[in-house]
């Protein structure tokens, strides 16, 4: 196997463990959002739709803006 195959493959192996981590985290989020937040008004549909259409994105924001808010005000 020539160098440039085995660089591609590691980059390819790379790639597709990141691509699992992200789905990963993402449904995690989800389910958590679903889960834990308290359904104050309109704020669980809310963070359910930003996580869900922005993707990773959306559940990064959530996972450092939102849970430990919710954690600190509710204790979960």
């Amino acid at each position: 196997m020539e160098i440039a195959g085995i660089a591609f493959l590691f980059i390819w192996l790379i790639m597709a463990a990141l691509s699992i981590a992200s789905f990963g985290i993402w449904i995690w989020m989800l389910i958590d959002c679903i889960t834990k937040e308290p359904s104050e008004g309109n704020d669980k549909l809310i963070w359910i739709l930003v996580i869900v259409f922005t993707g990773v994105i959306g559940a990064a924001i959530y996972y450092f803006v939102r849970r430990p808010e919710r954690i600190q005000n509710f204790g979960q």
